[in-house]
């Protein structure tokens, strides 16, 4: 009666003898406990380091803060404490909230105009002669180098800030389109030729698929150029704003909240980093395959 039903299963649904359909997954689950195991102590030597620096007064307090007075600004300026709201009026969530909002706004304007842009580059080799040196251009300059001629144009409110982040970020995705649509494979490209594809459906079929892998790279690139511009962004009236805030609390030599609004920025960053590798992977399956 077994020998039948197993049959009847068919031998395909029964794991291979001697193998465990479960060791793979828990083979992964081991080596990420590891990893994590190795980070969390890493974490715990940089702050023993730290705690060792400022117990020995290496230097003033005043220029390196303990971790616990750096903890207890994070929380000060997370919560409500007697009667006051975070810092400025805002809880830190709330300033990382809006520079994130600036992030997003200015990288979504970037990707519009980089994408179409970088296309042209790739493709029109006029065009590539007349714009190419220009997004070169931009992509040397540091963000600060223009964002005082962006106030004098636009004033002190949230266009100067956008404007900047869009700068920032647009130079990496179209210098990315351009490339990756100029690596596209000659072999695919003449098979649609060949099958009668005309420049517009080349372009939108062919050339743009292929190249999308490196394309979301660049917008990756481009996200964490404008999360490294935001402090200059928000240099002027930035506050509410993560950048305002560090940009504030420098000025009243506040180091613990100026560390604290740092650490706030790499970590959110590393999370964005992730979501957007994520959204990679999941947008473009067919990356690394042939």
């Amino acid at each position: 009666m077994t020998t039948l039903t197993r049959t009847a299963a068919g031998p395909d649904r029964l794991p291979p003898p001697g193998r465990d359909p479960a060791a793979p997954r828990a083979g992964r689950l081991r080596e990420a406990l590891r990893w994590g195991a190795l980070r969390t102590l890493a974490l715990a030597v940089l702050l023993a380091a730290w705690q060792a620096v400022v117990s020995a007064g290496v230097w003033p307090r005043v220029l390196v803060p303990s971790p616990g007075e750096v903890w207890r600004q994070f929380v000060l300026a997370s919560t409500v404490h007697d009667g006051v709201r975070g810092y400025g009026g805002h809880l830190l969530i709330e300033h990382l909230g809006v520079s994130l909002g600036r992030i997003a706004t200015g990288s979504a304007y970037a990707v519009l105009a980089g994408v179409p842009l970088g296309l042209l580059i790739g493709t029109v080799r006029p065009l590539a002669v007349v714009l190419e040196p220009a997004v070169t251009f931009l992509r040397t300059l540091p963000p600060l180098a223009y964002l005082s001629l962006l106030v004098i144009w636009f004033g002190i409110d949230e266009a100067p800030k956008i404007w900047l982040l869009v700068i920032a970020a647009l130079p990496p995705i179209a210098a990315a389109t351009a490339a990756a649509v100029r690596t596209v494979p000659g072999q695919l490209v003449e098979a649609a030729r060949a099958l009668g594809s005309g420049p517009v459906s080349l372009l939108l079929s062919v050339r743009l698929p292929s190249a999308l892998p490196e394309i979301l790279t660049g917008i990756r690139i481009a996200v964490g150029v404008a999360y490294t511009s935001v402090v200059a962004a928000e240099t002027v009236n930035g506050v509410p704003g993560i950048g305002g805030m560090i940009r504030d609390a420098q000025r009243y030599n506040q180091t613990a909240l100026v560390i604290a609004g740092i650490l706030a920025v790499g970590l959110s960053g590393i999370v964005l980093d992730a979501l957007l590798r994520i959204a990679e992977r999941t947008g473009v399956p067919w990356r690394g395959r042939t």
